[in-house]
């Protein structure tokens, strides 16, 4: 029997859904953002909030109206082995090695680093990795009890004490944002920045999984129609992106507001510890502590299980506790080289797979118009990648070596908004004409349909 859900439940479903999103990248890089862009933080915010909360809801529409049972599923409308190749990155990328151990650096950084020693720092964040995905690993035991944990216990804290830094950020101001200067780069394309800043949030990647998460908890709930399915996940996603919309505003103002008294940080953790001393001192150093840590840890869990459950599909030889102790074991290792690298070293590969999350999910919504052809998936998804590899070499630590040069100049020279890091607009637009133009002049093509 189908059930109708009520106000109540979208709520809990919508602070489910908001919690898993709202981590590590989305504290940190909205106040760094901020301190960058200064008097621009206005234009630098609308372009993070396409990539950071508009992106990320269309990739759970996606997964809604797609009916789609996995990232896995989705992604077979290109290629078999492609699916399974970009599901493992994807999961990769968002698990173990890049957004799991953020989350836990950052959670350190910003909430405990502050109360310990320099001699101890490491010992200290050695054992803070450890406990942290200890109580991870212990939560994503029983993923059906996630929207308890998530979205009815972790989320309200933060909520309530990221609340009271907010509240006191702009009732005693540190400054005024249209007095504050503008770093180089946020002179001139402080939009472009700021939507490529969105992608260091890792959402628009982790919409397709938590997508997943949310299809799994409606049907718990007892929402069986494919149809109410779908109806029922826009309806979370625009709560949950709404509340990101706005906390994002207000830590990108934060941040700008924030040089009237601080110089630019090394990263957004820096600047949020440095904001919460100045205004509770050591307890806001508590305070901020809690904040982060409830912040992180529900992503965290949200994480760990969306890619155990993920694995356990892909390699069914596999048993789930063992994916959730490969994702807790790995990045309680990986994040002791410490946030500022962890950042740096996840940036290429955020040029690579962004463009190809970000085409999948336009592709699925718009299946109708092209009548699901297979080969428009398969050939706009090809073309991207050619230009996505191009920006992840740009990207790279290796990027000054000649041969990577010259590919970079070659692509800036033929691709329009290549020195935005969108140089793979055009090349997928060419893919998607190319693709559509071989399945109209074929006799016999396959089709994607959705239930």
């Amino acid at each position: 029997m189908n059930k109708k859900l009520g106000m109540k439940d979208y709520v809990f479903v919508g602070s489910m859904l908001f919690g898993l999103f709202f981590g590590a990248g989305n504290l940190i890089f909205p106040v760094h953002m901020g301190q960058l862009a200064g008097q621009n933080v206005f234009w630098a915010n609308i372009g993070f909030l396409i990539t950071g909360i508009g992106l990320p809801f269309l990739g759970v529409i996606a997964m809604g109206v797609s009916n789609s049972a996995s990232v896995y599923d989705l992604s077979s409308r290109v290629n078999k082995h492609y699916a399974k190749l970009f599901t493992i990155l994807l999961y990769l990328v968002i698990g173990p090695f890049f957004a799991l151990p953020r989350l836990a650096t950052t959670s350190y950084e910003i909430g405990i680093a502050p109360l310990v020693s320099s001699g101890n720092q490491r010992l200290a964040l050695a054992l803070f990795s450890i406990a942290f995905f200890a109580l991870a690993w212990f939560y994503s035991k029983k993923p059906s009890k996630i929207i308890v944990y998530v979205g009815k216990v972790l989320n309200p804290i933060f909520l309530l004490t990221l609340g009271v830094l907010l509240v006191l950020a702009f009732i005693n101001p540190i400054g005024s944002v249209s007095d504050m200067p503008v770093q180089a780069s946020y002179q001139t394309q402080a939009f472009s920045n700021g939507f490529l800043e969105g992608y260091n949030t890792l959402d628009a990647l982790a919409a397709l999984a938590f997508g997943v998460v949310i299809i799994s908890t409606l049907r718990n709930m007892g929402v069986t129609k494919p149809k109410d399915i779908a109806v029922d996940t826009i309806r979370s996603g625009v709560l949950s992106m709404v509340l990101m919309g706005v906390i994002y505003s207000l830590l990108a103002y934060m941040g700008a507001k924030s040089l009237g008294a601080f110089e630019i940080s090394e990263n957004g953790g820096i600047a949020l510890a440095q904001l919460s001393h100045y205004y509770l001192g050591q307890g806001g150093s508590l305070l901020l502590a809690l904040i982060v840590i409830s912040a992180c840890l529900k992503t965290a869990i949200g994480l760990v299980t969306s890619f155990s459950e993920t694995f356990i599909e892909l390699f069914p030889s596999r048993s789930y506790a063992f994916f959730i102790a490969v994702a807790s074991i790995l990045p309680a290792v990986f994040a002791n080289v410490g946030l500022t690298n962890i950042i740096d070293f996840s940036i290429p590969v955020l040029m690579f797979i962004y463009p190809l999350a970000m085409v999948l999910i336009i592709l699925t919504l718009i299946n109708p118009l092209f009548k699901g052809y297979q080969s428009v998936y398969f050939w706009t998804t090809a073309f991207t990648l050619l230009a996505a590899t191009v920006d992840a070499l740009n990207a790279s630590l290796w990027r000054e070596a000649a041969w990577i040069q010259w590919i970079v100049n070659a692509a800036d020279q033929v691709l329009p908004l290549f020195q935005y890091g969108m140089g793979w607009l055009l090349p997928a637009i060419l893919g998607f004409f190319v693709g559509y133009a071989i399945a109209v002049t074929r006799r016999h093509h396959t089709q994607v349909q959705f239930t």
